[in-house]
């Protein structure tokens, strides 16, 4: 091996001046903080709607789930001295038959709501879809005007239409010839009220769920369609084997999204009937509110939106493992 002294080594002509060390200043202390802020950016961006939401949301449950376990009524809620009585209101309430009473009737409300829903969206979702353009972009427009109608101001409408006196319903079906609807007082008797209530709630989600179901046609292949017409398939056909496959997950979505809005529904039935008459048209959301106001009885009020949610959130995770196990079996 060669040895390479120090004198052998060329030297520059010109050596560099040595730089003078740098005083610590604000430049050097955000250079050195530029690495962790940038990491840590996203989350202070995302940090006021996180703590909103946690106020919003979080902080309600959990203020509800406490005053379920207390001996909550008007002087409790005056004076702030509740006192915890543990499982009594939960006790109370699962042995109220009248409470049961309302159980079923809200799974029935729900059953009928969404299954109305469901096969008119998908019925206007398959017509759209063989729509012009034009006739196609008046259709969309429509529902969503309907869609984004105010709830409250949906509710007045369906009021007025079917007013005793002034509604155009009795009037159109009084000139038709059925003289019985003269002056029919449709929110006196229970189950006419519940029928209004359900084509009410129909009415007022059938644009978003068909808009979406139409959004999710789009993407299925048309040459999909030709391979199974040219094979024979039958309309029916093709829409339970290459249509109604392709768009299961939309589908599912929408539905578990329907069982929601149609369990929680509230302002509807409040604003038109109050849950009356008689106990007709109260369901779980009512029942809670009810027991609440009228009562002056917090806690029960609360145990009941409790269990509320808890049976909703029952139903959707037995719909949940369903579509999984189908979709596993599927694959």
């Amino acid at each position: 091996m060669s040895v390479i002294r120090e004198r052998d080594v060329p030297r520059p002509l010109f050596p560099r001046p040595a730089r003078p060390p740098v005083p610590p200043g604000p430049d050097t202390e955000r250079r050195g903080w530029r690495l962790p802020l940038g990491r840590a950016w996203p989350y202070l961006l995302v940090a006021p709607t996180v703590l909103g939401m946690l106020y919003l949301l979080v902080y309600p449950v959990v203020r509800t789930v406490l005053i379920s376990l207390q001996d909550f009524r008007l002087r409790q809620l005056i004076r702030g001295d509740a006192r915890f009585v543990g499982l009594r209101n939960y006790e109370t309430l699962l042995t109220d038959g009248r409470f049961w009473q309302v159980v079923r009737r809200t799974f029935l409300f729900m059953a009928v709501d969404v299954v109305l829903i469901m096969l008119l969206a998908t019925l206007v979702a398959l017509v759209i879809e063989r729509l012009g353009r034009r006739s196609r972009t008046a259709v969309l427009g429509a529902l969503v005007l309907a869609w984004a109608m105010p709830v409250i101001a949906a509710t007045t409408v369906f009021q007025w239409l079917f007013h005793s006196e002034f509604g155009i319903v009795n009037q159109t079906l009084t000139a038709l010839g059925f003289e019985s609807f003269d002056r029919y007082p449709w929110f006196a008797h229970g189950p006419a009220a519940f029928a209004i209530l359900v084509v009410l709630i129909v009415w007022q989600s059938v644009p978003f769920a068909a808009v979406t179901l139409y959004s999710a046609l789009t993407t299925v292949p048309p040459e999909l369609y030709e391979s199974a017409r040219i094979d024979g398939a039958t309309a029916g056909r093709v829409f339970r084997s290459v249509t109604f496959p392709m768009i299961r997950p939309i589908f599912m979505l929408v539905l578990s999204l329907e069982v929601i809005w149609t369990f929680k529904a509230f302002v509807q039935i409040w604003v038109m009937t109050n849950g009356g008459p008689g106990d007709a048209t109260t369901i779980l959301p009512v029942y809670a509110v009810q027991t609440a106001l009228s009562s002056q009885r917090y806690d029960l009020g609360s145990a009941a939106s409790m269990v509320t949610v808890v049976m909703m959130a029952g139903v959707l995770v037995l719909y949940f493992r369903q579509m999984f196990r189908q979709e596993g079996e599927a694959l």
